[in-house]
């Protein structure tokens, strides 16, 4: 029996205990060690045929078509361990590629991780990493089918999300047509808002720092749109301005948003007016889903109206353009 509190791995010899002080980083684990470790951590969804352990993964698909896109998270750009539980940063991972897997219009089914780390990381920590990389796929719908790992200086994240359409066709940045509504299902600016409050030194728990460290996107709310008939979806990920900008660089339309219906009084709160409008227009992670649908759509409760779509090209706020930069962008900082 193994006793409560601890974790055991069979390493192919032996079983090691990871709470007991028998195994303390990943260079006494050892690369294969470490892979036995993330098989028994990490068991297959219904949709993986087979999971760690081969040179690839089998997965269903349904559809016949598979939806598929890849995320870096890297230590001191994305993360900051000082900041981040291990397994805060397992959540954020899946949940940055899961968002985008949603933002098609499609359903998650799978993440494949490639990992990095230093050999004198804790075991522990990599433990509740896939601790918090499980959950967070569970809440979508999803599993870990496979991945690599190797040895980095800090922590390296490759993260490939998967995903199934359903029989529905993806939903494109480019459909949008003047006319439209912009809906956002899902926080905007509070991931942002939590960044400035870590920034500061106000590390406490709190639903702006939460928001931060574990983003919580409304995976579902993707294939929703896609059957209310959204014309165009894409995941907040570097802002509304900016994600909004590559909608009506597709569309070639013009994208306005309503200031009055952005704003959240929860950032007003802690962090001010001024600091408010600026994370919610250009602060990005919240991974939340913003769509554009025809005019007259019964949208549900949780897809908040926040603008519309007309001719001409760009984007503005109230009708004018915003006078500063509309987001992040990693080579122009």
């Amino acid at each position: 029996m193994i006793p409560h509190g601890t974790v055991e791995v069979q390493t192919g010899c032996a079983h090691i205990d990871l709470c007991g002080g028998g195994v303390i980083n990943l260079g006494e684990l050892g690369e294969f060690g470490l892979i036995g470790a993330l098989e028994s951590w990490l068991p297959s969804g219904p949709t993986v045929l087979t999971g760690i352990g081969d040179d690839a993964a089998v997965l269903v698909a349904p559809d016949g078509r598979v939806v598929a896109t890849t995320d870096f998270l890297l230590e001191g750009r994305h993360f900051r361990r000082d900041w981040s539980s291990s397994s805060d940063v397992g959540h954020k991972a899946a949940a940055r590629s899961l968002a985008d897997v949603a933002a098609m219009g499609a359903r998650p089914t799978g993440l494949l991780v490639a990992l990095a780390a230093p050999a004198d990381l804790a075991v522990s920590w990599i433990r509740g990493f896939t601790q918090g990389l499980a959950a967070e796929c569970a809440r979508a719908g999803a599993s870990v089918a496979g991945g690599d790992t190797s040895r980095a200086t800090s922590v390296l994240l490759a993260v490939t999300g998967l995903g199934d359409l359903s029989g529905l066709g993806p939903v494109l940045r480019s459909g949008a047509r003047p006319g439209d509504v912009v809906a956002v299902a899902g926080t905007l600016g509070r991931a942002a808002a939590g960044l400035a409050l870590l920034t500061a030194g106000l590390t406490a728990p709190g639903s702006l720092v939460r928001a931060q460290l574990r983003p919580s996107p409304p995976y579902d709310a993707g294939p929703e749109a896609a059957r209310l008939g959204a014309t165009s979806m894409i995941d907040v990920s570097d802002g509304l301005l900016a994600d909004l900008g590559h909608i009506a660089d597709a569309s070639d339309v013009l994208v306005d948003v309503s200031s009055a219906a952005v704003k959240d009084p929860l950032i007003r709160t802690h962090c001010g007016d001024t600091a408010e409008l600026s994370c919610v227009l250009t602060g990005g992670e919240d991974h939340s889903l913003v769509a554009t649908f025809p005019v007259g759509v019964d949208l549900p409760p949780r897809w908040k109206l926040i603008g519309s779509v007309r001719s001409g090209h760009g984007v503005t706020v109230d009708g004018k353009p915003y006078p500063g930069p509309p987001g992040w962008d990693h080579f122009r900082g």
